[in-house]
């Protein structure tokens, strides 16, 4: 008669599985590939959820997968480029391929339905072109513009990059960073000089992003590009943290940002309704 170890449980195949592991039928026949599939999904949101990298033994625990089952998933995720380790701590983070894939889909969902029709909305209330972007390795993407169509309109497409330190979108996205990672940023020695209203001092940048914090609206007065303002409110996700920006820009021989100021409460209930249409199911 055998006697089946403590830490061990049968499930309907026979088969001896790791009782720790939550999710351990995966390894039953036909269910193998729907599970490891599951397991996989579920370290991927994990990480993309996470304001921090993370250990796989962290990840384990907080999936309630066994540690062998998580290493060896986020391992293979991590040949495939879906995850990274993080040059200092080594533990796991975004890799490129992830955040490839996410900037696709949040380009893709953001011209759809709802999402387009309301910077639509927004930019036939201001005349002016309105955007809707991200920050993704330390720049910011625009996932979504309605133009202007002045003559004097920003020709960007969805998908875009610019710098975050001295546009308003990417000035609001930094100030809402946990403190380190603002620091990182803050410090990191590519505070890039595009005009002379650019603010590249440190110091400067810390003072601006806390102000930002607390008024919740970020400017661009011309720091990006000579001749254009812009203005930006926070977007936030259905867990409310700030995860998009959404602002308003145009040419300063137009508007000037003080005139920019009066749109304020157009973007503020855009921005409300943009939030709305995140937590709800589409």
């Amino acid at each position: 008669m055998s006697v089946s170890s403590p830490n061990r449980a049968k499930v309907s195949s026979g088969r001896d599985v790791d009782a720790h592991d939550k999710h351990a039928d995966w390894r039953d026949g036909p269910r193998e590939t729907t599970g490891v599939l599951a397991k996989a999904l579920a370290i991927l949101e994990a990480v993309a959820e996470s304001p921090r990298p993370k250990a796989i033994s962290e990840l384990a625990t907080l999936l309630e997968m066994s540690k062998p089952t998580a290493h060896r998933i986020a391992t293979t995720l991590e040949d495939l480029g879906f995850l990274r380790r993080d040059v200092l701590s080594r533990k796991i983070i975004e890799g490129e391929r992830l955040v490839h894939m996410s900037l696709n889909t949040l380009h893709v969902a953001a011209r759809r339905g709802a999402r387009h029709a309301i910077l639509q909305s927004l930019a036939d209330a201001t005349g002016e072109t309105c955007n809707l972007g991200v920050i993704a390795g330390g720049t910011v993407v625009y996932i979504d513009r309605v133009e202007t169509e002045w003559p004097l309109g920003l020709r960007f497409e969805p998908g875009t990059r610019v710098p975050a330190h001295c546009t308003a979108i990417g000035k609001m996205l930094l100030s809402q960073m946990p403190a380190k990672q603002r620091d990182a940023y803050v410090t990191s020695g590519k505070l890039r000089r595009y005009t002379e209203n650019t603010i590249t001092e440190p110091g400067a940048l810390r003072d601006e992003l806390s102000r930002i914090a607390k008024d919740g609206v970020s400017t661009d007065n011309q720091e990006f590009l000579s001749g254009v303002v812009c203005l930006a409110v926070p977007v936030r996700g259905p867990n409310g943290r700030t995860c998009a920006g959404l602002a308003i820009s145009a040419a300063e021989a137009r508007l000037t940002l003080d005139g920019a100021r009066a749109f304020l409460p157009e973007l503020k209930q855009a921005a409300h309704r943009l939030s709305e249409s995140l937590a709800a199911v589409d």
